[in-house]
């Protein structure tokens, strides 16, 4: 690492002792005998019987200092960059040419829906071809999120993030060049890094974009045929324009009174996040090659709660109100992009992919969703592998 002057220190995760009053909480929090309009689906938000299975498991069966072990695993840090404390992973592979590559996580995910691929990104792999990939993995928790520190004003933007992960990987930790994959907000962030460090960022990865996905009648005007997977993700994209976009507007308008509201309840911190993890994800969501399980659901959602971060993170979509574009535009670099498809998320067409940069692969996937990390880690790790065939420094 190059520099101390950023106060960087080792990290180790320890918030046993908040779990008795987490606990505490879950038991005491009242729900409904029954569902008030059986048969609802989940468009409609969070069931009560997942609600409810969900809440029994965090009490009985959760075993927070099994997945506090495993998460500390990873070799984490913190660093003042900008007067912003920003924890990250920083995993090293033991072969000396190994490419460093940043991994950007979203909302409702945290650094937490990476772990499954950190160390086998680190691990060599050979290409068809014979060239050999291998990463020095970077995990930030954004801003505002888990052990990262809340952003100092409400005017804080995703290029501000952009920056100052900039800055963690070329001046905290020494890179001149690095790799990046993104996605939900953390694409916005890599896509914001693709475009203005053009110098550093010499590789991008993406499955999700800064633009919003296009609709049906610009899809026809542009005369783009689909394939029957695809209509069906575009349906998926038009549910969600029209049911699926209330946290959305609610989080970019009024952060504060959803952020306040659940501030210190764990179980409506369930209903909010564990709602969105279940219906943006593979229906198959839990079985191999998935490892989305309620345990996983829980410990995310344990983290918002035990770092006292839900209210911060929703703010980045108050800070953000034009995070996501309707124009798409071609980011200023020559370095190579690479998007992928995971079957459960909405509709990214290449045609429109290949409008936001450089784009040299365009991969589909038939199992995943919005959280590729933990619903098909085997595809993302294949993926991010793939984006070292064309990393230049």
């Amino acid at each position: 690492m190059a520099s101390n002057r950023f106060d960087l220190k080792p990290f180790t995760i320890n918030l046993s002792s908040e779990i008795p009053r987490l606990t505490a909480l879950v038991k005491k929090a009242r729900l409904p005998a029954e569902a008030l309009y059986p048969g609802v689906g989940p468009d409609k938000g969070i069931e009560l019987d997942f609600l409810r299975e969900l809440r029994s498991e965090w009490v009985e069966k959760f075993d927070w200092e099994k997945q506090q072990a495993e998460l500390n695993q990873f070799d984490q840090y913190t660093a003042v960059i900008e007067g912003q404390t920003v924890h990250f992973v920083h995993q090293k592979s033991e072969e000396t040419d190994a490419i460093p590559v940043i991994l950007l996580h979203g909302w409702p995910g945290s650094f937490q829906e990476f772990a499954p691929v950190i160390k086998p990104l680190t691990q060599s792999w050979a290409s068809p071809t014979g060239k050999k990939v291998s990463y020095n993995v970077v995990v930030p928790s954004l801003p505002g999120f888990v052990f990262s520190a809340a952003l100092p004003n409400a005017s804080w933007t995703v290029d501000d993030t952009a920056r100052i992960f900039n800055t963690l990987m070329t001046e905290v930790l020494g890179y001149p060049a690095y790799a990046l994959h993104g996605t939900d907000w953390g694409g916005v962030i890599g896509y914001s890094m693709y475009s203005s460090f053009n110098t550093t960022v010499r590789a991008a990865h993406f499955h999700f974009l800064p633009f919003l996905p296009p609709t049906p009648e610009q899809i026809a005007e542009d005369k783009i045929t689909l394939s029957a997977d695809q209509k069906a993700a575009e349906q998926r994209t038009v549910a969600w324009r029209t049911t699926g976009i209330g946290y959305f507007t609610l989080q970019t308008t009024k952060p504060n009174d959803i952020g306040l509201a659940l501030y210190d309840s764990p179980v409506g911190q369930l209903a909010w996040i564990g709602a969105k993890m279940k219906l943006w994800s593979d229906p198959r969501a839990g079985t191999a090659p998935s490892v989305l399980n309620n345990t996983a659901i829980l410990t995310n959602v344990s983290l918002y709660y035990l770092t006292d971060s839900f209210l911060s993170s929703v703010w980045i979509y108050g800070q953000n109100p034009a995070g996501f574009g309707t124009v798409y535009s071609k980011a200023p670099t020559d370095a190579p992009m690479l998007f992928s498809q995971f079957k459960y998320t909405t509709l990214w067409p290449e045609e429109y992919v290949s409008k936001a940069g450089n784009l040299v692969s365009y991969k589909v996937h038939d199992f995943g969703g919005h959280f590729a990390g933990l619903d098909n880690p085997p595809a993302l790790i294949e993926d991010i592998r793939e984006m070292g065939l064309y990393f230049k420094a």
